[in-house]
C-alpha cells in the first residue's frame, strides 16, 4: 500500500500538484535504503535536494561605491547616444519639402523625361506579350477538352471491344 501511495505522490510531483507536506514525504522515502527497484532513478534527485538545501556561501560581498559612478557615466553615455541619434535621424529631414519637376536642374529634367519614355516602351511591349500568353492559354485550354474527349473516345472503344468478344 505504501508503495501505490508513492507512486501516486510521484505522479503527482510530475505534475507539480504536491503540497509541502507531500513533498517531505517522497524525500523521506528516497533518503531511506528501502526503495524499490524501479523507483532507484528518482533517489538522486532527492538527494541532490536534500544537499542543496545544506550549501551556504561563507564569502563576503563587498560594495563599491567607484561602481556605482562608472555605472552612472555609462547612463549618460547611452543617453547621449540616444539623443544623437534622434538628431541624426530628424535634422535632415526638418525643411524637406516634396520636389516638384521645376525643382531639379535642367539635365535631371531631362533624364527624368527618357526615363519615363524608356518605363513606357517598356510598359507596352510587356502588354504585347501577354496578349500572345493569352492565346496560348486558350489555346492549352482547348488542347485539355481535346484530350479529355479522345480519352471518352478510347474508353468507349475498349468497352465496345469487350461488348464484341463476349
Amino acid at each position: 500500500m505504501v508503495l501505490n501511495n508513492i507512486e501516486e505522490l510521484i505522479e503527482k510531483y510530475n505534475n507539480a500538484e504536491t503540497t509541502l507536506q507531500e513533498e517531505a514525504e517522497l524525500k523521506a522515502y528516497f533518503l531511506s535504503d528501502a526503495v524499490a527497484p524501479h523507483l532507484e532513478h528518482y533517489k538522486p534527485m532527492f538527494q541532490y535536494f536534500s544537499k542543496s538545501k545544506k550549501e551556504v556561501y561563507n564569502k563576503p560581498i563587498s560594495l563599491n561605491s567607484n561602481n556605482t559612478r562608472k555605472t552612472k557615466i555609462y547612463q549618460w553615455f547611452s543617453v547621449a547616444a540616444i539623443v544623437l541619434l534622434m538628431l541624426g535621424i530628424f535634422i535632415p529631414n526638418w525643411n524637406n519639402h516634396p520636389k516638384t519637376l521645376a525643382d531639379y536642374t535642367a539635365e535631371e529634367q531631362e533624364l527624368y523625361l527618357e526615363t519615363k519614355q524608356a518605363l513606357k516602351l517598356i510598359s507596352k511591349n510587356l502588354n504585347t506579350g501577354l496578349v500572345g500568353m493569352n492565346a496560348l492559354d486558350m489555346a492549352g485550354d482547348n488542347l485539355n477538352t481535346g484530350l479529355e474527349k479522345a480519352n471518352y473516345i478510347s474508353v468507349f472503344g475498349t468497352t465496345t471491344n469487350k461488348l464484341l468478344k463476349n
